[in-house]
């Protein structure tokens, strides 16, 4: 097992198979609104690629609508529970740089990716290659200029608003973007953005909001999608390959 393999293993055991990891209610809460849209994207007749298992939230919401569904997943903890639960789809173990599929697809899904690797654009660079002509790329990551952030900085609980949290170095973030900065990276690496929406009203930290409702986090969800894509928590573009 090399470094990056061993620190996705210590990501994977440390949260996504640790139950006891309070504020985690509030990011599956998450993911399943950002599902609600996602699962408009995708028809019947896609090949889908997702980079990551995560919480599995996304697979078992979308796979049941595309064609042909794999994941990539660099960890093999969580490859093994993909397959013990999800043995329909095609579960790859794999680095995401090192990996190419057998078939390009045509929905490419990089939810929450970006801000864990080492090098963004190089990596978008590769992912290039995994997609037909026709078809997209979408991209989530958390927004550098999210509501809490900026609260954060006016009240000097933190220096900047790229400062990352205690929280961020457990999930393995190594930056975070804003709107521009994504799209730079996005532009740079050959892809041209045409979609953009952003996800959660968030004004305070995870472990701000413990105690929380699920109606509340769900309704802060749906203020969301009435907000600027630049006040949320979230920020997803959608790109095709550049001409």
């Amino acid at each position: 097992m090399n470094t990056r393999e061993a620190e996705l293993e210590r990501i994977a055991r440390q949260y996504h198979l640790n139950d006891q990891v309070p504020d985690k209610f509030i990011e599956d809460i998450c993911q399943q609104h950002c599902c609600d849209w996602l699962q408009t994207l995708i028809a019947p007749s896609d090949r889908v690629i997702e980079l990551g298992y995560g919480e599995g939230i996304t697979l078992s919401r979308l796979a049941p609508r595309a064609g042909h569904y794999t994941v990539v997943e660099g960890a093999q903890s969580l490859v093994d529970l993909m397959r013990e639960k999800h043995p329909e789809v095609d579960a790859a173990h794999a680095l995401f740089e090192a990996y190419r599929p057998q078939e390009p697809c045509n929905k490419l899904l990089a939810l929450h990716v970006l801000e864990h690797v080492d090098e963004p654009v190089t990596l978008l660079r590769h992912l290039r290659h995994w997609l037909r002509p026709e078809g997209e790329l979408v991209v989530v990551v958390p927004n550098r200029d999210s509501l809490h952030r900026q609260l954060a900085v006016l009240m000097g609980l933190q220096p900047a608003l790229d400062t990352l949290s205690a929280r961020d170095h457990v999930v393995g973030h190594q930056r975070v973007y804003d709107l521009a900065s994504l799209e730079a990276d996005l532009l740079d690496a050959g892809f041209e953005p045409f979609d953009r929406r952003g996800f959660f009203l968030k004004t305070l930290p995870n472990g701000m909001m413990l105690d929380h409702s699920p109606a509340l986090v769900q309704a802060l969800n749906q203020l969301g999608d009435r907000l600027p894509v630049t006040m949320t928590a979230n920020l997803a573009v959608r790109a095709r390959l550049s001409s």
